[in-house]
């Protein structure tokens, strides 16, 4: 065999320099890579140990937007401190001058009389006495007993002391309701509400009396839960979620299902499809929206849109993660989604006609279908490209479809509150209070969404009143 001559070794040795630079500076890439995921890690570690940890929101922006709402039309019903004097009062009190100016000590003169107002709470507790008159039926001899309109309990006796109806709807609502944007005091604890009942009102309650008190509401209103659950079914579209839950510490799961004007929880022990389908049936042919989770398309004739909230989040990780040449893939699918979110506000906006947004959806799914065609060697890149090739046709159900949402924003917003729950107290100890837990919170999240008042509902409800929310299909 001839040996290589000096041109050629020099060539050679050439070629293994280039090859050396290569790696060297690859290891370089790599070693940036270690250095700063090793320091989000350690970030992570610690931002974990902290206690304000779920709090910390890192350093503040340098251009910070201003605080509050834009004005225009969407600022909604504007809200100002002086609010109109009362229709009724119930007390008056004169705020009488003094003799001497304060001032100079010389005589004051009354010139008129203005008014100010104050609503306040009343600190004492308001006691009731039923007298229940009792009697026998001549014909048949049945015991008879008559009933006030304010009660919600027939029994006497040892348990002649009850709780009136408002106020076990507050305790309902202190440990179980969702609140508002504007938050409220919800999420409490059996033992935070003793002390509070305590403290403002002079109310003494056992812990174990708060919770009777809850078990007994859930089941006068269990009714209108049912009815609730067996009418999502005839929802035109549904918003279906599931967090994690616990009962009596064993792992559970909280499973959400949101339409218009209706939502319902749904508390069991298992997370598969099963629990879904056993609320909207196997055969739900309505729009349902909702993440990647794989279960949901087993609902064949549904109509899908996939989540694309949680799909531009899967990218900006995948943005942050990726290195050289694997970062475009998840770009170009971030800037697809994005359009067709902005093409879905310019429809709203009715700056686009019928015609204009059929063409712009079509040069969107000829985008999404060439992705398919991208050249990829990163494992992340792959899996998110055969997610949207089996779902393709349920990335831009919205934009055919007016009246179904993009994300599954309102599932996230009915789950968020029970997350809240769920991190003061851990979930439920017994699955009759996994059952409480899922009939108050579907009955007050559907009052908040008919805009009634979920404590005079419940109130009511005790009080063995007619009460009924609107389940037709909106």
């Amino acid at each position: 065999m001839a040996q290589p001559t000096y041109e050629e070794l020099l060539d050679i040795i050439a070629q293994k320099d280039r090859h050396l630079a290569r790696l060297q500076t690859r290891v370089s890439e790599l070693e940036a890579q270690v250095t700063r995921l090793t320091n989000l890690l350690e970030r992570a570690a610690r931002s974990n140990k902290r206690q304000a940890a779920p709090f910390s929101k890192g350093q503040p922006k340098p251009d910070p937007k201003k605080p509050g709402r834009k004005p225009g039309p969407d600022y909604g019903r504007p809200a100002f401190r002086s609010a109109p004097p009362p229709r009724k009062i119930n007390e008056t009190h004169e705020s009488v001058l003094p003799a001497r100016c304060p001032g100079c000590g010389g005589a004051v003169h009354e010139t008129h009389v203005a008014c100010q107002y104050q609503v306040e709470i009343p600190r004492r507790p308001l006691y009731r006495r039923f007298n229940v008159h009792v009697g026998q039926c001549a014909r048949c001899g049945h015991r008879v007993q008559g009933r006030h309109a304010l009660q919600t309990s027939d029994a006497l006796g040892a348990a002649a002391s009850q709780l009136g109806p408002d106020l076990q709807a507050t305790i309902v609502q202190l440990n179980k309701a969702e609140g508002d944007r504007r938050g409220s005091l919800t999420g409490l604890s059996h033992g935070k509400i003793q002390r509070l009942l305590h403290s403002l009102f002079g109310i003494e309650l056992s812990r174990g009396g708060s919770v009777q008190a809850m078990q007994r509401v859930a089941r006068r209103c269990e009714p209108t839960y049912r009815a609730i659950i067996q009418a999502l079914p005839g929802q035109p579209w549904i918003v279906p979620d599931e967090t994690g839950w616990r009962i009596g510490g064993r792992l559970a799961w909280l499973h959400v299902f949101v339409a218009r004007r209706l939502t319902g929880y749904v508390i069991d022990r298992k997370r598969g499809v099963e629990v879904a389908q056993g609320v909207l049936g196997s055969d739900y042919a309505g729009g349902l929206i909702h993440d990647g989770w794989a279960p949901y398309d087993r609902f064949w004739q549904a109509i899908h849109q996939q989540c694309l909230a949680h799909l531009l989040r899967r990218c900006a990780e995948m943005i942050e993660a990726a290195t050289r040449g694997a970062v475009r893939f998840p770009r170009q699918v971030k800037q697809l989604l994005g359009d067709a979110l902005d093409l879905r506000d310019r429809r709203e906006a009715g700056q686009l006609s019928e015609h204009g947004l059929a063409i712009s959806r079509r040069r969107l799914e000829k985008r999404r279908d060439r992705l398919r065609e991208w050249r990829r060697t990163d494992q992340a890149n792959e899996r998110l490209a055969k997610h949207l090739h089996k779902h393709r046709e349920q990335l831009f159900t919205f934009l055919r479809r007016p009246g179904i949402d993009a994300t599954n924003w309102r599932a996230e917003q009915a789950i968020r509150p029970a997350v809240v729950n769920r991190k003061v107290w851990g979930g439920n100890r017994t699955p009759a209070g996994a059952r409480a837990q899922s009939i108050l919170m579907t009955v007050l999240r559907t009052c908040a969404q008919q805009h009634r008042d979920g404590l005079a509902f419940v109130s009511r409800v005790l009080r063995g009143q007619h009460t009924r929310l609107a389940l037709a299909p909106t």
